[in-house]
């Protein structure tokens, strides 16, 4: 069964604040849902190469074939991500680049909902970095329709 809100964690850490709050957003929702940790896939970046423009299919060799697959079919997506570095950390960065190859001849995630979850130390930093993802998923021209802040522990 095609999951109805796909959850994401850019966390590489296990069990981290992130995915705890992506996963408690999918359980809240009280629909069927499903669990991608990015740290467990190999999602590259973009090469720029464009070759997905005319028919919305990266070609990069790696998993973000299925996994944008999982993007397209969801009724919403719940993105998480962690601020290392005062930034949206690696992993959900090349997500969102990939992203680009589902916008070109149909947009696929035109009008999807969204929500964010971004967990860090330094209110400003998490802040910003919310922000930041919300404005990379509006781009996208999806529907973000909540955003989270979660303060937490250093992972180290």
């Amino acid at each position: 069964m095609t999951a109805k809100v796909l959850g994401i964690s850019g966390s590489p850490v296990k069990n981290s604040n992130t995915d705890r709050m992506v996963k408690h957003i999918l359980e809240s929702t009280g629909l069927d849902s499903e669990f991608v940790k990015l740290s467990d896939m190999d999602v590259r970046p973009c090469r720029a190469c464009k070759k997905c423009v005319d028919d919305n299919i990266c070609k990069v060799n790696d998993d973000f074939p299925d996994l944008a697959d999982k993007v397209t079919s969801a009724g919403a997506i719940v993105v998480g991500s962690y601020c290392p570095y005062s930034s949206v950390d690696a992993f959900t960065k090349a997500f969102l680049e990939r992203l680009w190859s589902l916008r070109h001849v149909n947009n696929h995630v035109r009008g999807k909902l969204a929500a964010t979850v971004v967990t860090g130390v330094v209110p400003q930093v998490t802040g910003q970095v919310s922000q930041m993802l919300a404005m990379e998923m509006n781009m996208d021209r999806m529907n973000v329709v909540g955003q989270i802040e979660v303060m937490g522990n250093v992972p180290c």
